[in-house]
């Protein structure tokens, strides 16, 4: 999966985690590992009474194990969203 990555280096990319954490920041770097170096980064936490929250993270490294899916964001289509309308339950982890 490590290789794939390549293009969406210093782009904005979205990862959904194992656990069901939504973490959307520029990607800066990956190892063969999947490790993943995310910059300017945030969690999307969902809510079915207030919308989106914005969980500002900085600079933050999710570890590969952790890592169920990595796809970039089209940014002029993100700004757009109107976040805090958005109704819907967090995702939960995966269970195997």
């Amino acid at each position: 999966m490590s290789s794939m990555l390549k293009p969406f280096l210093n782009s904005v990319i979205s990862i959904i985690t194992n656990d069901g954490r939504h973490i959307v920041g520029h990607l800066r770097g990956f190892d063969q590992q999947t490790n993943l170096i995310v910059e300017n980064c945030h969690e999307r936490v969902y809510s079915m009474e207030n919308g989106v929250e914005m969980a500002p993270l900085g600079l933050y490294v999710v570890r590969g194990d952790n890592v169920a899916l990595v796809g970039d964001v089209d940014e002029e289509l993100d700004q757009k969203l109107d976040l805090s309308a958005v109704r819907a339950k967090g995702l939960g982890p995966i269970q195997w």
